[in-house]
């Protein structure tokens, strides 16, 4: 009989059922006959012929709902694993098994995953691995750790109600099966999904936030503890964090972890997330550009650049360590740090914001998005004509590989491609590889027909980093701002 979920009392505390099942786990075991085990039986006294009952649970009620989080813990050997398989076994077809998935190690993370693109992003982001450059990486490249990161995607993506996972996080170092933890029972109560785990390990009660907990001992002694559905506020570890202000080192530290470059824009505030003596992360606050898409939407008006520096800065980089990620740390490093922001008005511009909002998550508001420029869509269309497939030129070896293999004519075409498509962000990035002058000068007002006239002589390097600068120049990005409450 299927049993109310809740109901309201006279003083209006909702009380929560769960449904009642029996478990009985007994298992038989009898002598098989040999020399030796007749032997050893003489030797302490015992019967050969004696069949023994070893029980686990005996006739053990436990109320469990499909979308609880239940947390089973106790020594090896103690028979939490068989009750894992027992309740497995009642919700049968509604489960997905962390050990029983399916992962293809020849492709990278980001073909293996989702329907779509972004539905890939999505799916890795959520459990942590929102590095670039990990999207791209196959699953036999991962540590243990961004193993079973993936494998809780992969979960996630099943679309079943209940996840199991056996031995939970016990090959992972104590930290990051905590930050597993927290963040897993963040996701599986958010989609609303039952998340059933058993492990030796006793710690991770407090990021796990269990709605029941079985402690099993020995023989038939069991524990059972019922709490309130609730997610863990936050990851144990966040707790043993601070942030004080940092220096360039600090960034350079950690900027190996950063999805464009190592390189800095010239920085105005710098502050850091540390754990003990451990750089956990680092934000960046740098000198606004003159001009970028959006502000004049936020600002309602030009900012002239007499006022620039004294009105605006940008937030050009953060970098989270990626064994903390998806704890909250980039909205933690955020939010705490605007406040010390030097100028009334912070902006930043981010591609990621599309798949991790975690500036808004801040406070910082959206307010516009950058529609890649229609000349620059038409270049990628033709190059990926001319065999420079759109999907893979954000990797200069690749654009470097495929030049070399083509002919001096073939060269030519895709020159003339970029020169015929002239965009003011390639001109500049042309001026600084060029062979002579800085990166505005060689261009100034005449920049278009310089522009063409240098595509026509650099060399094949030079062209293949233009041509991931096209890439990058396509991707939709998204500028958000946030003003200091006493700003006029």
């Amino acid at each position: 009989m299927k049993i109310l979920r809740s109901k309201r009392t006279h003083s209006g505390i909702r009380i929560y059922f769960r449904e009642k099942y029996k478990i009985d786990i007994k298992y038989m075991a009898r002598t098989e006959i040999t020399t030796r085990t007749i032997a050893t039986a003489e030797a302490f006294g015992l019967g050969v012929d004696d069949e023994r009952v070893f029980p686990v649970c005996d006739n053990v009620e436990i109320n469990v709902e499909p979308n609880d989080v239940i947390y089973t813990t106790g020594d090896s050997g103690s028979g939490k694993s068989s009750i894992l398989r027992e309740l497995e076994r009642i919700f049968a077809d509604s489960c997905v098994n962390l050990d029983k998935l399916e992962i293809d190690k020849t492709k990278p993370l980001v073909d293996t995953i989702g329907k779509t693109l972004e539905e890939a992003f999505e799916l890795l982001s959520r459990v942590g691995l929102n590095d670039a450059f990990l999207f791209l990486r196959k699953y036999t490249e991962l540590s243990d750790g961004q193993k079973y990161r993936y494998r809780l995607a992969k979960l996630i993506e099943s679309g079943k109600p209940i996840w199991i996972a056996d031995e939970f996080c016990s090959t992972l170092d104590r930290d990051t099966a905590k930050i597993v933890a927290y963040n897993v029972q963040k996701i599986a109560r958010q989609l609303n999904k039952g998340l059933f785990v058993a492990t030796c390990n006793t710690d991770l009660s407090e990021d796990l936030s269990p709605s029941v907990r079985i402690d099993k001992r020995y023989g038939k002694e069991i524990q059972i503890t019922y709490s309130a559905n609730t997610p863990s506020p936050t990851c144990s570890l966040i707790k043993e964090m601070h942030i004080e202000e940092g220096t360039s080192k600090d960034y350079k530290q950690l900027s190996e972890f950063h999805y464009r470059n190592k390189n800095m824009a010239p920085a105005r505030k710098i502050f850091k997330l540390i754990r003990g003596d451990e750089l956990c992360g680092v934000i960046v606050y740098s000198w606004a550009p003159i001009t970028t898409f959006g502000r004049r939407q936020a600002m309602g008006r030009v900012i002239k650049p007499k006022e620039l520096n004294a009105l605006l800065c940008i937030i050009s980089r953060v970098v989270i360590h990626p064994k903390y990620r998806t704890v909250g740390l980039g909205v933690k490093i955020v939010k705490e740090t605007l406040p010390f922001s030097p100028t009334p008005y912070t902006e930043t511009v981010a591609v990621m914001a599309k798949y991790n909002p975690f500036f808004e998550k801040a406070g910082m508001s959206k307010v516009a998005l950058k529609v890649p420029d229609e000349k620059l869509l038409r270049a990628i269309r033709i190059l990926d004509a001319r065999g420079l497939e759109s999907k893979f030129i954000a990797s200069e070896e690749y654009n470097l590989k495929k030049l070399q293999a083509m002919t001096p004519e073939q060269v030519d075409g895709v020159r003339g491609t970029l020169a015929d498509n002239y965009h003011p962000r390639m001109g500049k990035h042309i001026g600084e590889i060029a062979p002579w002058g800085t990166a505005y000068a060689p261009l100034g007002a005449n920049g278009k027909k310089m522009f063409f006239d240098l595509v026509k002589k650099v060399s094949l390097e030079k062209l293949s980093h233009l041509i991931h600068i096209a890439a990058l120049l396509v991707q939709t990005s998204v500028y958000l701002i946030w003003r200091k409450p006493d700003a006029s």
